[in-house]
């Protein structure tokens, strides 16, 4: 069984006070569906999709964030993430059907207002950890695994400096200095 990385009491943003949370509008800012994109016009990103619905995408952006949260990685990483189902889902049909079933099954679990609509991540988090075992879940999951954590862009956020062999290796360059760990 997969366990779902809970977010641990160190991993939250130091000095973010509940007025400054509710000022940024809070890890998941408003993202808003207009035709095939989903837009974040606070942060000034959009992400365009083909096969899957706006809908279903913003709401994976939401799982993906569930699944593997960081405060300080913003949502256009999380988008990025899992724009590689859409584009598995436009060449099949089969993943095309996996994705938009799983977050239709999903949304159907967190009542009327569906998965995004709840307002607390425990409450989301708790409808992930009852369908954990699920090809859905499973494909969403191993798929953040690499295309979150493999995006150079993110790597400064977490103080990871990148491969060292074509730098010379860790022993001649910093090996005592890594915090990231």
């Amino acid at each position: 069984m997969v366990t779902i990385y809970e977010r641990q009491p160190h991993e939250r943003k130091p000095g973010l006070s509940r007025r400054e949370l509710l000022k940024r509008g809070g890890a998941g800012a408003l993202l808003i569906i207009s035709g095939s994109a989903v837009i974040s016009p606070e942060h000034a990103w959009g992400l365009e999709t083909s096969a899957l619905k706006p809908e279903t995408m913003a709401t994976l952006i939401q799982v993906a964030r569930d699944i593997y949260p960081h405060d300080q990685v913003p949502d256009k990483y999380y988008a990025i993430a899992v724009k590689g189902h859409d584009e598995t889902a436009a060449k099949d049909p089969a993943h095309k059907e996996l994705i938009e079933k799983g977050i239709a099954d999903l949304d159907k679990k967190a009542g009327s207002s569906g998965y995004r609509g709840l307002g607390w991540e425990e409450q989301r988090v708790a409808l992930l950890k009852e369908i954990e075992t699920t090809p859905f879940f499973q494909a969403v999951r191993g798929g953040l695994v690499v295309s979150l954590y493999n995006q150079k862009e993110v790597w400064p956020i977490f103080g990871y400096e990148g491969e060292s062999y074509s730098k010379g290796g860790y022993i001649a360059r910093g090996f005592n200095d890594i915090e990231w760990l």
